[in-house]
């Protein structure tokens, strides 16, 4: 085939291969000079056909000298008449032949580039393990199971697999252990459908140990872990009284306070928002009132963010109107009802989850693992709970997104809390199950 793109005049092109007889040796004394031009090995040019810049030649021969009269070797030297003579075997005015290159030096640069390589996989050996050492280590913390092992076969299952992330206040303040946020996600392993069921924190269920055997769900948590002291008791009757709710299987849960969830959104460099409709509320200036019981006015607007923890945070919770704290008109109510709240839960867990997901990410693993072994806690393995995650696809267009409110099954009694409609529990369950992404 033709090279249509071969130009003799370019300095740059590469010589063109062709048919030449064979190159004849180099004369003595003189090595073959030159180097590798383009095309296949077979078909590379002799070094006397190629082009003055890819083959340097002097401009003329230096003479050969004759060779030095040699004498007849000692009889000890006759017996290897193969072997190539040593530097030290010379006697005065005769000179050895000279030494050939010898795979000495050779070897040598190999065992240098060996030892290299050998420091570099060593190197590369002790991060694998210190960062082995490391993951696991954080999975013992954050989990009632041991990291590798696993209780939904690695979400390698058909199965719809259910979770309940659990957001509490945290601290030794009042209400540290009410759950402010209850958000089941369901997941199908094998097809990544994924559906988000938020359940409204003033909805009234019974709760053991509280006066009456009624409160609302988000005091739940408080009173069945005796007020922190017993997390695991705590959170899994969470995960059962949601299951009752929801008509979906909780067998697991994930506990997060929201300082933790603060610190983690910071290690991650802050993520990047949505923010569909404009709104302002109050918010408390510290979750601790002993501390501080003021106010700030926290204005959100329609449009992409980049928000820090305590933005994030700020804006997952923000309920309160501006008419309460005095700080002005409300703007946006239908954005501070539970709905409202709910919705932007799922935002920032999507958004948070993206961040997760980005190879940018990576790197700061070790510092969103320090901010979250403190304030997390589930009982699903540190392996299921990746798999977990990376089977959730919040980012297809179907995802179903599931807000309990009283926009849809559920109704306000006279105290301003949260029931089902007509008293019926099976409303409630029946709607979450037509909603479902299957």
């Amino acid at each position: 085939m033709p090279n249509n793109h071969y130009n003799p005049d370019d300095p740059t092109a590469p010589a063109r291969p062709h048919s030449s007889p064979p190159p004849q040796p180099p004369p003595q004394g003189h090595a073959p000079q030159g180097k590798l031009v383009l095309g296949g090995f077979q078909n590379q040019p002799a070094p006397s056909q190629r082009r003055p810049y890819q083959n340097p030649a002097p401009s003329h021969q230096p003479p050969v000298s004759p060779p030095r009269q040699q004498h007849a070797a000692p009889p000890w030297q006759q017996q290897a008449p193969m072997a190539p003579p040593r530097y030290n075997n010379y006697q005065a005015g005769q000179m050895s032949a000279k030494p050939p290159v010898t795979r000495k030096r050779r070897g040598k640069g190999c065992l240098i580039t060996t030892i290299v390589v050998l420091v570099l996989a060593c190197v590369v050996g002790s991060f694998t393990v210190t960062t082995t050492q490391r993951v696991l280590a954080f999975g013992t913390k954050i989990s009632t199971q041991q990291p590798l092992s696993t209780q939904t076969n690695y979400m390698n299952i058909s199965d719809r697999t259910n979770m309940i992330v659990i957001g509490y206040g945290g601290g030794t303040h009042d209400g540290a252990n009410l759950t402010d946020s209850l958000l089941v996600a369901s997941v199908l392993p094998q097809s990544h459908h994924t559906t988000l069921v938020s359940i409204p924190r003033d909805l009234l269920v019974s709760v053991p140990g509280a006066p009456g055997g009624v409160g609302k769900i988000n005091s739940l948590y408080e009173y069945t872990s005796s007020f922190g002291k017993n997390p695991t008791a705590g959170a899994n009757a969470v995960a059962a009284k949601a299951s009752k709710i929801t008509g979906l299987d909780v067998k697991y849960w994930m506990m997060i306070d929201f300082t933790g969830f603060r610190d983690l959104i910071d290690a991650l460099g802050g993520v990047d928002v949505y923010v569909p409709d404009s709104f302002n509320a109050c918010y408390p200036k510290n979750d601790d009132a002993a501390k501080d019981a003021s106010w700030i006015k926290v204005q959100f607007n329609k449009g992409n963010q980049h928000m820090d923890g305590a933005t994030a945070i700020s804006y997952a919770r923000a309920r309160e109107p501006l008419e309460v704290c005095g700080k002005g008109t409300s703007q946006n109510l239908a954005e501070l009802t539970d709905f409202g709240r709910s919705a932007r839960q799922q935002i920032i867990v999507k958004s948070v989850l993206a961040k997760v997901k980005q190879v940018s990410t990576w790197p700061k693993f070790f510092d969103a693992m320090t901010a979250l072994e403190k304030t997390i806690r589930t009982n699903l393995s540190l392996a299921d709970l990746s798999q977990f995650a990376l089977k959730m696809d919040m980012n297809d267009p179907k995802t179903s997104r599931i807000g309990l409110s009283n926009q849809n099954v559920l109704v306000d009694d006279d105290n301003f809390n949260l029931v089902p409609r007509n008293n019926d529990w099976n409303v409630v369950s029946s709607y979450v199950q037509q909603k479902l992404y299957n």
